[in-house]
């Protein structure tokens, strides 16, 4: 499908990140491959965004960080 702004579905996630509840909003595309991601390694989404949030710098963006943690996944998998 050819790139259009207008065709961008946004999905948010809700998750429980050190005792504060803390809402996420990713491309419909990229929820997809992260739910994927998580059902073929038999865990949750939240768990995923836990590990990635704890691995990431201060300061980071939560949502750019776990859009480049997929990326990296999904390059990983292409080799």
């Amino acid at each position: 499908m050819p790139y259009n702004r207008e065709n961008i579905i946004m999905h948010k996630i809700s998750v429980s990140l050190s005792g504060h509840q803390t809402s996420i909003s990713l491309e419909r595309e990229f929820f997809d491959v992260l739910q994927n991601i998580a059902k073929s390694r038999n865990t949750s989404i939240a768990s995923i965004i836990k590990s990635i949030d704890e691995q990431r710098l201060p300061d980071t963006n939560l949502s750019s960080e776990i859009r480049i943690w997929i990326l990296k996944e999904l390059l990983k998998t292409s080799k």
